[in-house]
């Protein structure tokens, strides 16, 4: 008997997902649990597991479609049983029986070539067609993948915007190593091949005429600018086309408009010496991660330090409820993390009661989980301050909106080395070379004043500079 493939529920306040991407297709083999389908909620972004193994028999909401919770979305035969033919869609015209209207079948044939064959662009209506697939949704463009056969029999799958990218570079997509579900070629392939080894140069055509037998007259050879291979925009995108926002990016605009409507944004910025950081950091990243299993990062350095400064200014940790203030009792640290299809900002809950080891191991996972899809709604709520870092991609600091309902954010910029003046006890002042960065401070001034905020900031400072905690 088949399974049903549902919707699931993933919080007591979510109550509908939009599927984003199939990860199997109708007549494929799914393992129990093996990521079936990715949903996008107004919390996360989720791989959905198969709840049974078997064949996937056919997909009832196609990718781009938002449904309630416990919609029926597609369903799995038991394994070794029968697999009909996938029920017409809109985007899947059925095939009349043979002999019945045979023009119109031969249209419907012609529309809906074979799984593994590109259709061939010979008319202007296979023109017209083309054309209507560039300014489809991305997401529906990589949801579909195609086999192809190498000479040796292997069959490779791929997505039609992976066969795009591999037909301007002129690359044979049976020489490209797949890392995807099944060994499918993903975007992140075919551009690391085309980095590593480059695109490929036409083949010469039979009939060009042979090259001059004489040599050219002796002179300086003229100046040839470098061939490079073109760079290919991030995300797959190409100029021009419009495509809508994804449900991730939908609630990321609305979120950051209504902060700005909400909040009375206010920012300070603090130039910090992170020397001492920096060193304690690279003489104990070896013992760490050989002791805890988990690399050492700069983030729960600043966590701790934040820690610290609210413990002496409990405001940074509050919200606005109404005509009150609610001063939190946990102090539940949101870390922002980038990913390729968005932002999204984990939270590691009552993190002033977890030593500096349970501070990394907690960012480290929910790192690892966010970029995997694996996140639970709980695990992105109830943040009280959340810490940002625009520095990881060389910005020297960032101006961050708030994390609604938090009154505080703070921006971690870059770490350089630079010149600076350096007063010892004595009062003599030298030049030196040392680590610096700058901190951004963004604070909600309908409860925060600018003497308050600075002091935190200060107090922030002072326990970077002066670390004296041991880390294991």
């Amino acid at each position: 008997m088949p399974t049903d493939v549902i919707m699931p529920q993933m919080g007591e306040s979510i109550f509908e997902g939009t599927i984003t991407k199939w990860l199997k297709q109708p007549g494929e083999k799914v393992q129990r649990d093996e990521p079936l389908f990715e949903i996008s909620t107004d919390k996360v972004d989720a791989e959905i597991p198969a709840p049974a193994s078997g064949t996937l028999q056919d997909i009832k909401v196609q990718a781009g479609n938002t449904v309630q919770v416990n919609t029926v979305v597609g369903t799995i035969a038991e394994e070794g049983a029968a697999v009909s033919a996938p029920a017409p869609t809109a985007s899947q015209p059925a095939k009349p029986a043979a002999g019945g209207n045979g023009g119109r079948a031969v249209q419907a044939e012609a529309a809906q070539p074979p799984r593994g064959e590109e259709p061939k662009a010979a008319s202007k209506a296979s023109a017209d067609s083309s054309a209507d697939e560039k300014t489809a949704p991305l997401a529906l463009q990589e949801q579909g993948h195609v086999e192809e056969e190498s000479e040796a029999g292997e069959r490779v799958r791929s997505s039609p915007l992976v066969r795009k990218i591999a037909k301007e570079n002129n690359v044979d997509l049976t020489k490209v190593p797949g890392t995807g579900l099944g060994g499918r070629i993903t975007k992140d392939d075919i551009e690391a091949f085309i980095a590593k080894h480059g695109a490929v140069a036409p083949a010469a055509a039979a009939s060009a005429p042979p090259a001059p037998s004489y040599a050219p007259p002796a002179g300086p050879a003229p100046s040839m600018p470098a061939v490079t291979t073109p760079l290919q925009p991030v995300g797959g995108i190409t100029p021009g086309e419009v495509v809508p926002m994804s449900v991730m990016r939908k609630k990321i605009a609305e979120h950051m408009v209504m902060s700005k409507r909400t909040s009375a944004h206010v920012h300070g910025i603090f130039e910090v010496d992170v020397t001492r950081i920096v060193r304690i950091r690279e003489s104990m990243k070896a013992k760490f991660e050989q002791a805890t299993g988990n690399k050492l990062t700069y983030t729960p350095f600043f966590a701790r330090a934040v820690i610290h400064g609210i413990r002496k200014w409990p405001i940074i940790n509050s919200s606005v409820e109404g005509d009150n203030i609610h001063y939190h009792a946990s102090i539940n640290l949101g870390i922002a993390v980038a990913l390729d299809w968005g932002l999204i900002v984990p939270v590691v809950k009552s993190a002033e009661e977890r030593s500096f080891v349970g501070l990394q191991r907690a960012i480290s996972d929910l790192g690892e989980r966010a970029r995997s899809k694996k996140l639970k709604p709980d695990e992105v709520q109830g943040g009280t301050f959340t810490i940002t870092n625009p520095g990881i991609f060389g910005a020297k600091f960032g101006l961050p909106i708030i994390n609604q309902p938090q009154v505080a954010i703070m921006g971690v910029g870059g770490i350089t080395k630079k010149p600076v003046v350096v007063t010892d006890r004595d009062g003599n002042d030298s030049i030196a070379i040392r680590s610096m960065m700058h901190l951004s401070i963004g604070y909600d001034h309908r409860v925060i004043d600018g003497a308050v905020a600075d002091q935190f900031m200060d107090e922030v400072k002072k326990f970077l500079q002066n670390w004296n905690e041991e880390l294991l």
